[in-house]
C-alpha cells in the first residue's frame, strides 16, 4: 500500500484552496484522500480541523476574487455584537458588484449589490464591508431596537488602549451620507429611523436596549456615561442616569464578574452614594425580562426624589 504524502504544514490546520494545494505540490489525487474534507468547490480542509469564520472566509475569497464578506459574516469579522440569530456562521455571506452573477456554491449565501469602493475595507487581509455598510446590509434582518444597538456600536468612542483605534467606526453625519448614497436600497428607511434613536455613549448592546426600554416606558431620556463630577478626569461614571434626580444606572455585563472590576465597581458605587445618589444595578436577568423590574425601580426613584 502506497503511503500518503503528508499535507504541507502551512495547509494542515486550516482550509485551503486547490490552487494553494497545486502551488504546494499536492496532487489532485491526494486531494481525494479520506483525511481531507471538501468544504466547497475547490476548497478543502484537513479532517478533524474545525475552521473559524476568518479562515473559512479567506478560503472562499481565494476562489471568488471579485467578492467580499458581507452581512453577518462581515459583522463577525469586525467583532460587532449582533442578536443570537445572526451569530451562526455556518454559511458565509459573500457579495459581488451589481451586474455580476452572485456567488453560488455550497456553504455560501450570495448577494449582488450596488456599492461604493469606500464601503469596503480590509481586516487582517480579508476584504469585507465596512462596519457602516454592514449596518445598512443587515437592516432588513434586525428589528428597530437591535438596529439601533448595532448603530450605537458604530458611534461609540473607542478606548485606544483596549481596541487599538482612537476614532469611532462612523459618525451620525457619515451614516446619513451613506444612506443618501443608496436612496432606493431596501433597509434605508429602517436605518433612517434607527439613526434618529442612536446616541454616542452606549458601550454595549444591552445598554442600548435598556435606554430604549426606558424611553418606551415614557421616562425622560437618560444622560449617557454620566459623571459624578463633570469635567474631572478622575470622576467615577456610570452607564447612564439622571443628574436632576441623582440617579445612576449601571449595566453589569459578564466582565463585571472579574475581581478587579468588582472592586472598581464598589469604589464607584460608594462615591455616588456618598454624594447622595441612588445606584441602580442592571443585570442579564433584567434584560431577559425586558427590564420591567428596572423600569419600576427607576420610576420609584424619580417619584421619591422629585417629591
Amino acid at each position: 500500500m502506497t503511503k500518503r504524502a503528508p499535507i504541507p504544514d502551512h495547509l494542515s490546520q486550516r482550509p485551503f484552496t486547490q490552487p494553494e494545494a497545486v502551488a504546494a505540490a499536492v496532487s489532485r489525487g491526494r486531494l481525494r484522500a479520506s483525511d481531507l474534507r471538501k468544504l466547497s468547490r475547490l476548497i478543502y480542509v484537513p479532517a478533524g480541523v474545525e475552521p473559524g469564520l476568518a479562515d473559512r472566509l479567506r478560503a472562499h475569497l481565494g476562489v471568488t476574487p471579485a467578492a467580499w464578506g458581507s452581512h453577518q459574516t462581515a459583522a463577525g469579522i469586525h467583532g460587532l455584537a449582533v442578536p443570537p440569530w445572526l451569530t451562526d456562521h455556518e454559511l458565509i455571506h459573500l457579495s459581488k458588484p451589481h451586474g455580476l452573477p452572485r456567488v453560488r456554491r455550497r456553504g455560501v449565501v450570495g448577494h449582488e449589490v450596488r456599492f461604493r469602493p469606500s464601503e469596503l475595507c480590509f481586516v487582517d487581509g480579508l476584504r469585507v464591508t465596512t462596519p457602516a455598510r454592514t449596518w445598512l446590509d443587515l437592516a432588513m434582518q434586525l428589528p428597530h431596537e437591535h438596529l439601533v444597538a448595532l448603530g450605537d456600536q458604530l458611534l461609540r468612542r473607542p478606548r485606544p488602549q483596549f481596541e487599538g483605534r482612537a476614532e469611532p467606526f462612523a459618525t451620525s453625519a457619515s451614516l446619513g451620507e451613506l444612506l443618501s448614497a443608496h436612496p432606493n436600497m431596501k433597509g434605508v428607511v429602517r436605518c433612517r429611523m434607527a439613526l434618529e434613536d442612536m446616541r454616542v455613549g452606549s458601550d454595549s448592546a444591552p445598554e442600548t436596549l435598556l435606554r430604549l426600554a426606558i424611553l418606551h416606558a415614557g421616562l425622560p431620556e437618560p444622560e449617557l456615561q454620566i459623571e459624578l463630577r463633570p469635567g474631572d478626569p478622575f470622576s467615577p461614571s456610570g452607564d447612564m442616569g439622571y443628574r436632576e434626580f441623582r440617579i445612576v444606572i449601571q449595566y453589569e455585563g459578564a466582565h463585571h464578574d472579574d475581581e478587579a472590576q468588582r472592586l472598581a465597581d464598589a469604589r464607584r458605587d460608594r462615591a455616588f452614594r456618598r454624594a447622595g445618589w441612588l445606584v441602580i444595578h442592571v443585570r442579564l436577568e433584567d434584560l431577559r425580562e425586558d427590564f420591567g423590574g428596572v423600569i419600576r425601580r427607576i420610576k420609584r426613584g424619580i417619584r421619591q426624589r422629585a417629591a
